[in-house]
């Protein structure tokens, strides 16, 4: 049984554990993986925002940095990412009062300012640790707090050594970033936890950490999973192919669909709380197929 959650947003709680909620991505910025620069301009942000929203996104995540493999931190000046995320999310907001907007960022000065112009949730991919003022500025704005495993820095991840034991590593880390959390003054109902899919991990230490996702509910929190269009998914499918690839060169973007479906069905039925997706209409149908496989369990 997947545990339920009242998850506190501050201004309204949002049930969690009845039904997988999808989170639809909107990166604005010019070098992410997956679609960089397709959404640099606010105006054809906001549409895609909408668009994910009328396909079924119970959340969207915005994002001003990219955190590609190889990106450096602080890349982006803070006031540059201000200027690509905060029309992002006031346009969404004149459009859609009620969306439930998250801004992924892991700097406190991005955080307050976006809390302030309507957003409800933050979305550290540092978990707290790369701003000394992130968890006391969360702690005194009225949102909810996702708090993701990163193992180094994105310009370090290709000279990491093996994770061993990645279920314990990444289990490990997580509860020292939520009790970070909880000493910082972070009520335990606004926090969420995700185990930070190939931010990293090499591409084959991502699948215990999908095979074994239950097991992070040792942890007591609800859990979002992100494994959408990822290089793990894209090495896979790469060795699986009947053409000329070799195993190093990965299935491009556009060839990562059906398999993102695949480890996003794979979370709901392990008990993740929230899939992160680019594909939310096809992500929609998949979580509902497999909500109704957990509950004739």
């Amino acid at each position: 049984m997947r545990p339920q959650f009242e998850w506190d947003l501050g201004q309204r709680s949002l049930p969690l554990g009845l039904r997988t909620l999808v989170m639809g991505i909107v990166n604005v910025t010019s070098d992410s993986f997956s679609d960089g620069g397709l959404y640099i301009e606010a105006s054809r942000a906001v549409e895609h925002a909408l668009r994910l929203l009328d396909e079924g996104a119970d959340i969207l995540d915005i994002g001003g940095e990219s955190t590609r493999p190889g990106a450096k931190a602080e890349a982006v000046p803070v006031q540059q990412e201000l200027d690509r995320v905060l029309p992002v999310l006031q346009g969404v907001k004149r459009a859609r009062p009620d969306a439930i907007v998250s801004v992924d960022t892991y700097k406190s000065s991005v955080a307050k300012a976006c809390v302030g112009a309507g957003a409800e949730i933050v979305n550290d991919v540092s978990g707290g640790l790369w701003d000394q003022d992130m968890l006391p500025t969360l702690a005194s704005l009225p949102c909810g707090v996702i708090l993701m495993h990163m193992r180094g820095r994105p310009e370090e991840w290709r000279t990491l050594p093996p994770i061993g034991d990645a279920v314990s590593v990444v289990k490990k880390g997580l509860r020292e970033c939520a009790e970070g959390a909880t000493q910082a003054k972070i009520e335990t109902a606004r926090i969420m936890l995700d185990p930070g899919f190939g931010f990293g991990k090499s591409f084959d230490e991502n699948y215990p950490l999908l095979a074994k996702f239950e097991q992070f509910q040792q942890l007591g929190f609800p859990l979002l999973g992100g494994v959408s269009r990822k290089s793990f998914l894209g090495h896979t499918l790469s060795q699986g192919c009947g053409d000329a690839r070799v195993a190093a060169e990965l299935a491009p973007l556009n060839e990562r669909f059906y398999g993102t479906l695949a480890a996003e069905t794979a979370l709901v039925l392990q008990g993740a709380h929230v899939i992160r997706t680019h594909e939310v209409r096809a992500c929609v149908d998949a979580v509902k197929v497999a909500d109704a496989i957990k509950r004739a369990r």
